[in-house]
């Protein structure tokens, strides 16, 4: 059995186990310091594979700094893939060195340049979840379709049985656009050569985060990924957060939808209306940064600012009762608060919608904005604790731009920093990453991503699934812990042997799939796979600590 030395013992098979023993030591030293493995072998296991009875350590130690020798020319092209795409797939590695390693990102940094893979684009111009717009979808899959569905099967809504009925059809809906959307999402990053546009959708929908379980939202998150982080993933970043702010997935998970002017009637009774949140994460997540610079009272005039945007409205039947526009929002002036605003220092005189875009100018073209996005580009793309010149040279970078995302990110690829050997290998791979990893580098394609997704869960991050606004981490502090170790060992061995469910990799070579990888394995990672029983060599290249790394 391998489990966490606090008692928490896992059943597994004996392929798992074999596994287990032979990279618990090689894994304990990604483990934060007083983590480690137990693995505890039963008796026939342990007579016929040589396991000691327990294995571990109790406290990893950091390595001594050393200076390191510079990246071979190689050891760049891995790199590059590894940061810029999900990770290699077969043939990669021998394309960016036959392309250079400069022309491949200056590509995928213009991703229209590039053709997209047919699969991608037969599913997703198919798919409603991703070609309709949020009115559309939800006449078509909400309230208004399952009321039409009820009257069609004569089902009276009131009763006990029209409320379970109305349940089942909403799931019955939900999850077909659901479906849609995850499967959109996990193709696009196995199978298009559109790497990087991938991994900064990515990036993005955990920087504006909206959560799949809200409300309508179960119905809007294909279009709001589509519409308002897709196209703009590699442009400016003004034009990012103007359509985040003004999509009805975004208006909706942030309860601006709500948000409004205070009323008094003509008996003086004030009606309160202003809703905060979306202001606070608009400066707080989206722009400023916690430590931006802002107060309060900022938040309070940024909501006064934002009164009265909102989603379109329908009628019982579906039928459009207001203006609207492809996002799916619209300006109600009747419940806008007219007065003049001072936001950050500065003056915004009432004047309706236009106060949204002054305000939305001035956060994007703040220094603490470039500072905090820079910040977080560095940290996903560099090492969890950027350099802090270099998140300075990048926000320089970006004030120039006019916060030009993929100007800023051509800075940060061609930076020294990028290509320091002390930040090569040393992301941790969050989950997402490393299914999808092993995906692309094994050719595995699964006959229903829905598999995927509940790995995923299993895992901590099931897409979509994030509940509050931050979005998912990229640090290794947020998904490295024994438990998961031993989760993605097994996972390793059961895709290799043919036991996950739905998916068929075929045959894996051992030395094909290292040479796919451009893996530089360790002498003590080397010597576990020339020891192990063939069957299990490829599970142990992908359940090793180099392949958890990046």
């Amino acid at each position: 059995m391998i489990g966490l030395n606090k008692g928490n013992v896992l059943k597994r098979p004996l392929l798992a186990l074999t596994l287990a023993a032979a990279t618990a030591p090689l894994l304990s030293p990604l483990l934060p310091v007083g983590c480690s493995f137990i693995v505890e072998a039963p008796a026939y296991a342990r007579a016929k594979l040589a396991i000691p009875v327990k294995m571990g350590t109790s406290e990893a130690k950091p390595p001594a700094a050393q200076k390191l020798p510079p990246l071979t020319e190689r050891e760049k092209v891995v790199h590059v893939l590894n940061r810029l795409s999900f990770g290699p797939s077969p043939q990669d590695i021998q394309n960016v060195e036959s392309l250079g390693i400069d022309r491949y990102i200056d590509q995928q940094l213009h991703p229209d340049t590039i053709g997209e893979a047919r699969t991608v684009t037969d599913f997703v111009s198919n798919s409603d979840a991703l070609t309709k717009d949020p009115d559309h979808l939800y006449v078509e899959y909400g309230p208004p379709a399952i009321e039409a569905a009820l009257i069609e099967q004569n089902i009276d809504q009131k009763s006990d049985e029209g409320k379970k009925a109305f349940n089942k059809i909403r799931g019955t809906l939900g999850k077909q656009v659901m479906d849609d959307t995850i499967k959109a999402k996990l193709l696009r990053a196995v199978e298009s050569p559109r790497q990087l546009q991938q991994v900064m959708t990515e990036f993005w929908f955990n920087h504006f985060n909206i959560y799949n379980d809200k409300g309508n939202d179960r119905y809007w998150l294909g279009a709001y990924e589509e519409q308002a982080i897709r196209p703009y993933a590699l442009g400016k970043f003004r034009d990012i957060v103007g359509a985040t702010c003004h999509h009805a997935a975004m208006l909706f998970y942030l309860d601006n939808w709500q948000n409004a002017a205070d009323r008094v009637d003509k008996n003086g009774k004030k009606t309160p209306g202003l809703n905060e949140n979306y202001a606070r994460e608009l400066m707080e997540l989206h722009t400023l940064g916690v430590d931006g610079g802002y107060s309060q009272q900022d938040v309070i005039q940024l909501a006064h600012i934002l009164t009265g945007l909102t989603t379109s409205v329908h009628g019982k039947n579906g039928e459009l009762k207001s203006p609207t526009n492809a996002l799916g929002s619209y300006f109600n002036e009747k419940r806008h608060d007219f007065g003049d605003k001072v936001l950050l220092g500065q003056t915004i005189k009432g004047s309706g919608e236009n106060e949204i875009e002054q305000a939305l100018d001035m956060l994007c073209r703040q220094p603490a904005t470039a500072h905090h996005i820079c910040f977080q580009l560095a940290q996903y793309f560099v090492n969890d604790n950027p350099p802090a010149a270099l998140v300075d040279k990048l926000s320089a970078k970006f004030l120039k731009s006019d916060g030009d995302i993929a100007v800023v990110l051509k800075e940060l690829f061609k930076s020294p920093e990028f290509m320091d050997p002390a930040n090569n290998n040393v992301k941790y791979k969050a989950p997402l990453r490393y299914i999808i990893s092993i995906l692309r580098a094994t050719g595995a394609r699964p006959d229903d991503y829905n598999r995927v997704q509940q790995y995923l869960r299993e895992q901590g991050e099931p897409l979509y699934g994030c509940l509050t606004p931050d979005g998912y981490k990229n640090v290794r502090g947020a998904w490295l812990n024994p438990d998961a170790l031993v989760h993605r060992a097994n996972f390793a061995v059961q895709l290799v042997n043919n036991h996950f469910k739905g998916v068929d990799p075929g045959p894996i070579d051992a030395r094909d799939l290292q040479e796919t990888l451009g893996l530089e394995l360790a002498p003590a990672t080397s010597s576990a796979i020339d020891k192990a029983p063939g069957n299990l060599k490829p599970a142990l290249i992908l359940g090793s600590p180099e392949f958890m790394l990046y």
